[in-house]
């Protein structure tokens, strides 16, 4: 009889489990259709994320007070007085024993409706499962996508705003709830213990930035590169910096009977800490992109069968993630570099197919992780038994972290102007200010933990963070690049067509506002390698020269960089594919630095090529009569088939035909006319 009861509890747990899963498929399933319109529709007002958490808020009130589940007659509460809470606790039942794990504490008011608890509990994920297998995916994923040209061409200011920026925006941040604790203990409103490590470790989550919403905005709209690049950036690995910097702060353990005052040793072994588990994990990431590299290019044939050469791949990359928790360093810090290698090694190596399915499939795990996070971020307000919300901490809380991202882009933009020739101006830094959300990283920080009074108060406290950061900035985006006058690609374009100075395609206009780099202001920059900072340079000839060769089938043969001497050493270092694709190199980041002369606009007789010093235009009479630069443009411009052709890539890019093609000087006397109306 027993074993049919517990056959059949069992049998219920699983349906229960199955209508759990069930829920947040259908959460991502409306999601899904819900973007679908909003995309139809040019909705940019409220992005998929925060769409995401408002459906997690609806199902999580419905299973808050909706649905109640009948209470066990066989339940029994008993009482034991014990000293601590054991993790696993044998029952001695008429002999026979039963284990017991333990789930959690349970509030006085909460022990009448346990079974309703149990039902939330089940929809709460353990905080693990967000570590090890929804972040890997999304950290990877911003590795693996990244715009190296224009993060390289920014990597000391992204540098500054991921280091710098976030450890002073963490101290701030610190301070500022130290002393809104402190406020609090004075007119009792302070139920628990909170100590300053607790106030630098909320500041050190709360550091972590996630402007998914702005840079779908920014991706869509063609924004400028370089403000996307400095954004997306410091996103990515002020990340990896939050996490170490929190695993930093939890191990600072001054020595005595307090473990909360200062102490210049303790101080500075958690900054040792610091650095070793970041540059740990980093070396891991790369070694592990490297060995990938490597076995894709030197040991196997894996090329010949995509689906294991893909397989291998994903399995390799996730496993960097694992790797690192597992030796003790910090998985977002590797899996990063991870990807960040890959990307400029061994997607060179991999087959067609692979590079295809790669981008695809980490692309798919990442929207669907990061849409799940944000749904179950909603749910979590209603689900989580032990929120602590705090008028007082909430409301200090948003004035801290105001002040945290204003001291993180201001002044260290002003130090920065000061040695770029590109500078970070005003309407850039308002929208770096704007841009700082809160999203999956701090809330996967702040879940991990919430056994203590402190922790519950900053994860209730962080979600509220992240719902305004989302729904507010986040749906403003649009409206502030307005308001700072941000021009984009997109808004170019439109605006040329409309005035009837533009009838070619978009596409044509989206290429060349990305690779010419239509600034703010509607008027082209450019920079070139003269403009590329002098470490960049010379990393970029060296792995050009002589670590591409070695770990890709692209790049010269290391016997044209390597001296005469090492000529064996070299054909054996070099593929016989780098030597196929000597004229055509397959360098992804060929267009790291631009030269002169990469650019050229053909059309007939006609042809506009692009150098560091400006346009300038070619080309043989047209009816005898000489044509300067801007009538070609204009003819270029007017009608026909354009030819864009890049560093020997031609692409054919048909015009607009929604109207007909008008001659030259018709076309120049309509301007005209509209001009003067």
């Amino acid at each position: 009889l027993d074993n049919i009861v517990t056959e059949k509890k069992a049998e219920e747990s699983h349906r229960q489990d199955s209508a759990d899963l069930l829920v947040f498929i259908l959460l991502l399933t409306l999601t899904i259709l819900t973007i679908w319109l909003f995309k139809h529709r040019r909705f940019r007002f409220l992005h998929e994320t925060g769409l995401a958490m408002i459906y997690g808020l609806l199902v999580g009130v419905v299973l808050r007070y909706a649905i109640h589940v009948p209470s066990d007659m066989n339940n029994v509460t008993l009482s034991c007085n014990v000293n601590a809470s054991p993790a696993t606790l044998l029952v001695n039942v008429s002999g026979k024993f039963y284990e017991y794990t333990l789930k959690g504490e349970i509030s006085a008011n909460d022990v009448d409706d346990i079974q309703d608890n149990e039902m939330l509990r089940k929809v709460t994920f353990d905080p693990e499962v967000f570590f090890n297998i929804l972040l890997p995916p999304i950290i990877f994923h911003a590795g693996y996508s990244l715009k190296q040209r224009h993060f390289f061409r920014n990597l000391g200011s992204i540098l500054a705003y991921a280091f710098v920026g976030t450890v002073v925006s963490c101290f701030i941040i610190g301070l500022f709830m130290y002393g809104c604790v402190m406020l609090m203990k004075q007119i009792g409103h302070m139920g628990g213990d909170f100590f300053f490590t607790d106030c630098l470790f909320f500041g050190a989550i709360v550091s972590a930035t996630d402007p998914v919403t702005v840079l779908a905005i920014f991706n869509e709209l063609q924004v400028d590169a370089d403000l996307y690049a400095l954004l997306f950036g410091e996103s990515v690995l002020n990340d990896a910096v939050a996490v170490v910097l929190s695993s930093s702060i939890v191990a600072y353990q001054p020595e005595g009977d307090n473990t909360h005052t200062f102490e210049a040793m303790a101080m500075l072994k958690s900054f040792g800490i610091f650095l070793g588990v970041f540059s740990g994990s980093f070396a891991l990431g790369v070694a592990t992109g490297v060995v990938t590299a490597l076995i894709s290019f030197n040991f196997t044939k894996l090329r010949d069968f995509p689906l294991l050469e893909t397989a291998l791949f994903f399995l390799m990359s996730w496993s960097t993630f694992l790797l690192a928790e597992a030796c003790g360093f910090t998985g977002v810090v590797a899996v990063l570099f991870c990807g960040m290698t890959q990307a400029h090694y061994t997607f060179n190596n991999l087959s067609p197919e692979s590079q295809d399915r790669t981008k695809q499939l980490f692309e798919l795990l990442n929207f669907l992780a990061e849409n799940f996070i944000f749904s179950y971020m909603g749910l979590t307000l209603f689900t989580f038994h032990n929120h602590v919300f705090n008028p007082i901490f909430i409301v200090g809380a948003f004035l801290a972290v105001f002040l945290g991202r204003a001291v993180n882009i201001y002044p260290l933009s002003f130090l920065l102007n000061l040695g770029r020739r590109n500078k970070i101006s005003s309407n850039f830094q308002h929208m770096m200010m704007f841009a700082g959300l809160r999203g999956a990283m701090t809330f996967a920080l702040s879940i991990r933990d919430t056994a203590t009074y402190a922790r519950q108060m900053m994860f209730s406290t962080t979600l509220l963070v992240v719902f305004f950061t989302v729904w507010i900035c986040g749906g403003g985006t649009t409206q502030m690049l307005s308001c700072q006058k941000i021009r984009s690609c997109f808004l170019v374009c439109c605006r040329l067509k409309y005035s009837g100075l533009f009838n070619a395609s978009c596409l044509m206009m989206d290429f060349l506002c990305l690779r010419l780099q239509i600034g703010p202001d509607g008027v082209e920059r450019r920079s070139t390698k003269h403009e590329s900072a002098w470490f960049f340079r010379i990393w970029y000839n060296f792995d050009h020269n002589y670590l591409k060769p070695i770990l890709t089938h692209s790049g010269p043969p290391l016997n044209a960089t390597l001296p005469a001497c090492c000529g064996p050493l070299a054909r054996c270092l070099t593929s016989p594919q780098a030597y196929e694709n000597e004229e055509q190199l397959k360098d992804s980041d060929s267009d790291l630095i631009l030269n002169d002369g990469d650019i050229t606009l053909s059309y007939g007789d006609v042809t506009v090529s692009t150098d560091a010093a400006g346009a300038h235009t070619s080309g043989t009479p047209v009816g005898g009569v000489a044509v300067n630069s801007d009538e070609a443009l204009d003819r270029e411009l007017a009608f026909g088939d354009h030819e864009l052709v890049i560093r020997g890539t031609r692409l054919v890019l048909p015009m607009d035909d929604s109207e007909p093609p008008l001659p030259l000087d018709s076309h120049r006397h309509r301007h005209k006319n509209e001009t003067m109306s």
